[in-house]
């Protein structure tokens, strides 16, 4: 069967959906990668909080498939509002990559021995997200963020220029560049030099779904979720579940910093970390249990339990 792909057009897009491709090529299908501009990708300035709604990355490719104008939608998961459109729902979600957010320091900026994050004091750290803001603020109040937006390669050449001392990003959309350089598909990545620090998801907590993939199709087109359920990874897809529960939950979009990150214990259930900040305050949560929902409940209520609002 011959099927339609829709992706964003980035560099580190194009890299996921030709990845997607070929795991769909090799359950016999022929593949076609539509690329669809998305309203987040026209505005590369403003912080998230301030670009607009939920589902800025999104919206168009999802138009797209409700319009049969591809078959399959892949999204990096995150960008996934929590409540989709009603003909549309997640089919699969395959392996989770790395979940952690990396921070990669200027050499003149790196400090070994200081304190939680290895930085030189009132050092500045590039990022647009509320969520990594926030975490900065809690964890080292001498810190200070700057705006940075645009792909992979920008943020890093604005590091390198010096425009900031250091600079957060996901590991997970560092790892498939890599692997996408190797197969001639892009430039490597230009990191050499630079200090890197793979941060602790359960302190510096991921944002929802961060490192993992979904597949989308229409609830209509039994034939795509035939497909994409053969790629889905399902206890990595359990454990995002408890964390989308609790996104849903605190409702939580861009403007609020707010991560969730679920991991499988040795013994099978799940545990779930939390972190979100309520009127300047960062709360945490950790809880365990084998229910995504139920799972995600719980934290919810020990993050909020007061009847507290996200701000």
């Amino acid at each position: 069967m011959k099927l339609r792909l829709g992706s964003r057009g980035s560099a580190l897009a194009m890299t996921q959906a030709r990845e997607m491709a070929r795991r769909i090529t090799e359950l016999d299908h022929e593949v076609e990668i539509v690329c669809i501009k998305t309203e987040g990708d026209a505005d590369q300035q403003s912080p998230f909080a301030q670009v607009g709604l939920p589902g800025l990355f999104v919206r168009s490719i999802e138009t797209a498939l409700i319009e049969g104008r591809i078959d399959l939608a892949l999204h990096c998961y995150k960008d996934l509002p929590s409540d989709s459109p009603a003909e549309l729902q997640v089919v699969a979600m395959p392996e989770r990559e790395d979940t952690r957010d990396v921070l990669l320091v200027a050499p003149a900026a790196f400090a070994a021995k200081a304190e939680q994050l290895p930085l030189v004091p009132e050092a500045v750290v590039g990022t647009a997200s509320a969520r990594r803001q926030a975490l900065l603020r809690h964890l080292r109040s001498d810190l200070s963020w700057g705006l940075l937006r645009g792909n992979l390669q920008t943020r890093l050449q604005r590091l390198r220029e010096g425009k900031f001392d250091a600079i957060l990003l996901a590991a997970a959309g560092l790892a498939r560049l890599e692997r996408g350089a190797q197969r001639g598909e892009g430039n490597a990545l230009a990191i050499e030099g630079l200090e890197r620090l793979d941060l602790d998801p359960t302190i510096f907590v991921p944002a929802p779904s961060q490192g993992a993939l979904a597949l989308q199709a229409r609830r209509d087109n039994g034939d795509m979720q035939t497909i994409a359920a053969a790629l889905d990874q399902p206890d990595d897809h359990r454990a995002v579940r408890a964390e989308r529960f609790l996104l849903a939950l605190v409702d939580a979009g861009c403007q609020v910093p707010f991560g969730a990150y679920a991991r499988k214990t040795p013994g099978g259930s799940l545990e779930l970390h939390a972190a979100l900040e309520v009127n300047g305050e960062l709360r945490r949560a950790r809880a365990r249990g084998g229910d995504p929902e139920s799972l995600a409940r719980k934290a919810f209520e020990e993050l909020l339990g007061n009847g507290a609002q996200a701000q």
